[in-house]
Formats: C-alpha cells, sequence, structure tokens
C-alpha cells in the first residue's frame, strides 16, 4: 500500500511500486485530466507537477514519486499561477481539439513559477517538450503572456 500526497489529499493506493504515475492517477484515482499521450515522455500530455516540478507521469513510477506533492490539472487551479494560466487559456480561446491542453498548461504554469515575466525565448524553452496537434502554439504563447501580465 502506498500513501500519495495529490492535490493536498493523501490517497493510499494498492498499488505496484512500479507503475507510472499516470495509470494511478487515471485508474485508480478518477483523476482523468491527465492524458496518455506518446507513452514515452516526448508529447508532454501527461505532465503534472512533482515537488513543484514539472515532470511526465507516464513514465514516472509511483515508488519514485514518494512522499513528494502531486499537483495535477484538476488542482492547478488552486494555485495563484494556475489559476492566472487557466483564466489566461480560456481568454484566448487557446484549445482547439483539447487534448494536449492540460500538459500545456502545467508546463506554462510551471514557467511561471520560476520566470513571472517570460519573453518568447523562454516561453518557447518552456514548452518545447509539449506538442499541439492542433498547432495553437500562437495562442499558447500569448496566453501565457497575458496570464504573465496579470496582477497576482
Amino acid at each position: 500500500m502506498l500513501t500519495l500526497n495529490i492535490n493536498e489529499q493523501l490517497h493510499e493506493v494498492d498499488v505496484p511500486e512500479d507503475m507510472p504515475l499516470l495509470w494511478v492517477l487515471r485508474d485508480h484515482l478518477n483523476l482523468v485530466g491527465t492524458k496518455y499521450g506518446c507513452g514515452v515522455a516526448q508529447c508532454g500530455a501527461c505532465t503534472v507537477h512533482v515537488a513543484g516540478k514539472p515532470v511526465r507521469s507516464c513514465q514516472l513510477t509511483v515508488g519514485d514519486v514518494g512522499t513528494r506533492a502531486v499537483i495535477t490539472i484538476e488542482g492547478i487551479g488552486k494555485t495563484p499561477n494556475g489559476a492566472k494560466v487557466q483564466q489566461a487559456w480560456m481568454e484566448a480561446s487557446v484549445p482547439q481539439c483539447g487534448y494536449c491542453q492540460a500538459g500545456q498548461i502545467m508546463s506554462a504554469t510551471a514557467l511561471l513559477n520560476i520566470n513571472p515575466q517570460p519573453d518568447d525565448s523562454d516561453i518557447d524553452a518552456a514548452m518545447a517538450g509539449n506538442l499541439c496537434r492542433c498547432g495553437t502554439y500562437i495562442r499558447i504563447r500569448r496566453a501565457i503572456k497575458n496570464a504573465a501580465a496579470k496582477p497576482a
């Protein structure tokens, strides 16, 4: 039995320690906002925060998470930057199909957590690991800039 700290709540799960965090979130905790994209940590759809850092949950095992705090798309709106990013996403009408957007929002929030006023190159570098098959990159960049401009 493992105890995970997900979105500031403790959850006990009876899963193997080598199970990817993504499948625990989706299949055992019903937190389905985090998406399966590629399964090899290349597309960013499964991005969550672990101890404040963006990570790919498809490759991170629950045993490696340990007691570190995990924030998913379901919990990011409770953080100041997460709320700003989510609001900016809606205002800029970023999603097209929407499949990648949870991972995009998680990476964008992580960027603003370490750099509250990113320029285009900062945004491009931070978001490079998040793929959008619909090509909404210009709206994503605009939303991140708009979120950065919002008061805390």
